[in-house]
């Protein structure tokens, strides 16, 4: 059997071809437009109504959590361990802690430095990161000689001009 190569011819055979072509991504642009923003109301109706009817729900979830946490507190003594098993699901308590940080940067300065002279440097988070779009500003010469590289390409794009196709349909 024998390949046969295709050769692609372009679809378009002038500048007027192309333009109606951009035209009618502009037409399917605004149409698509119309559809997501009837989307948008109907999804923000939806959400509204849901909110509406979850509000007295979870009003109420949080008045009866308030309510087993005070009776829960009042029999605290009651608990098999930390932890009272029932019916219809499980209360009690649980050892939480928090590592507290001030949120003064100088504060945390001093924080850092007597965790560094304290050899604790697990504690101290560092992220080291490339800027591309800084180390583009240098010369080519300079961006190869630190190991990196310059990918140069055309890109192709276009734009349509809905705006004047919309004063043209009116």
């Amino acid at each position: 059997m024998v390949r046969t190569r295709i050769k692609e011819t372009p679809t378009f055979r002038s500048w007027e071809d192309v333009d109606n072509a951009l035209r009618e991504i502009a037409e399917a642009e605004i149409d698509l437009l119309d559809i997501e923003g009837e989307m948008n109301k109907q999804l923000q109706g939806v959400k509204l109504t849901a909110a509406q009817e979850a509000k007295p729900i979870q009003e109420r979830i949080k008045v009866i959590g308030k309510d087993i946490k005070a009776f829960v507190e009042e029999h605290r003594g009651e608990l098999d361990g930390k932890t009272k098993t029932l019916n219809f699901g499980k209360t009690g308590f649980r050892k939480s802690t928090k590592v507290m940080l001030p949120k003064a940067k100088d504060k945390l300065a001093v924080i850092i430095k007597s965790l560094k002279a304290r050899k604790m440097n697990d504690c101290i988070l560092t992220t080291e990161t490339i800027n591309k779009d800084v180390l583009k500003k240098y010369t080519e010469d300079e961006i190869i000689r630190v190991g990196a590289t310059l990918k140069k390409e055309d890109t192709f794009w276009y734009e349509t001009d809905r705006e004047k196709l919309q004063a043209f349909q009116q």
